[in-house]
């Protein structure tokens, strides 16, 4: 037990990331079961979608759950209502101000978790109210923080600079890399592109195998002008580089972004046009294996690390 393992009331300290077009309620309940925390993925869900997810995984699981919020959706009030109404236990919020929501979901007894890029915004949201953060390395997948500092600097530097507790992101997909990040200070891990690969995931099957052959250096980051995001290279990719290397202005790679470019993608499976969000554990990553399997990979091979570096 530690501080993650207490305040989540699980078994293990590893959270799996709510990734948007991948989290929906068959990945939280796996993930939950084996004693993990699992999360929903509301950034790609309609507020009553999100509803029916919430209310799915109460039945697929009785352990603990939660749902990671965007706080920039457009209908944010809509879905703080649903976890709130659904008595969801633990809100993961990111890419917005923890200041703004984090008081409301205390108060309906929510623990609260905010996702953060930089040691001052750590600190800010410690100063907000939440119960721990997620320190984000740009290894990461998805979107990424402006400052592009990698997991090694940012854990050690949030954990100098908060007293709540650390969850270690970005990179992380093994046992041996969550002993790195507890080394550095970090009480648990969130783990997404690893889960990825799962057949709990909601992906297409076409881009868990895309993610299964990706190749060291096969994602970059992309989109710097808008919100920075990690993307396996293709088609689409291509293009936003080449647009973005000739000076392209925010709106015109808005207008290359369009609408519902990474449901394109990672849910409907067109690996050239759409948005292919993973982090750069991609390249480590080799087999499509159950969640439940993964988590207990995980934490076997933490501890046998763990054991072998204290010898």
């Amino acid at each position: 037990m530690n501080r993650v393992t207490q305040l989540f009331h699980i078994q293990y300290p590893i959270i799996q990331a709510g990734m948007i077009w991948a989290s929906g309620w068959r990945l939280a309940s796996a993930v939950s079961n084996a004693g993990g925390l699992g999360l929903l993925g509301a950034g790609s869900m309609y507020p009553e979608v999100l509803r029916e997810h919430i209310q799915k995984c109460k039945q697929a699981t009785t352990q603990p759950f939660g749902v990671n919020i965007p706080l920039l959706y457009p209908d944010i009030n809509k879905l703080i209502d649903i976890v709130i109404e659904e008595q969801v236990p633990v809100v993961f919020t990111s890419a917005g101000n923890p200041k703004t929501w984090t008081s409301t979901l205390k108060a309906a007894g929510i623990t609260v978790v905010h996702v953060v890029s930089s040691a001052l915004f750590a600190a800010k949201s410690e100063a907000a109210g939440v119960d721990a953060v997620v320190a984000e390395g740009f290894e990461a997948g998805g979107h990424n923080g402006r400052e592009e500092t990698t997991t090694m600097v940012l854990i050690p530097a949030v954990c100098e600079n908060v007293q709540i507790p650390v969850i270690a992101a970005g990179g992380i997909g093994s046992g041996r890399a969550m002993t790195a990040a507890f080394a550095l200070g970090a009480e648990g891990v969130q783990v997404g592109s690893r889960f990825v690969a799962s057949p709990e995931a909601s992906s297409h099957p076409h881009f868990k195998q895309a993610v299964l052959e990706a190749k060291e250096g096969d994602t970059m980051l992309a989109l710097k002008k808008l919100t920075p995001v990690r993307l396996l290279k293709n088609t689409f990719f291509e293009a936003v580089k080449a647009a973005e290397d000739n000076g392209a202005d925010p709106e015109v790679l808005k207008a290359m972004l369009g609408r519902a470019r990474a449901k394109t993608g990672m849910f409907e499976g067109n690996l050239e046009e759409g948005e292919l969000e993973i982090g750069q554990v991609s390249a480590l990553i080799h087999t499509l294996k159950p969640a439940g399997d993964i988590v207990k990979e995980i934490w076997d091979e933490f501890n046998v690390t763990r054991s072998n570096l204290c010898r």
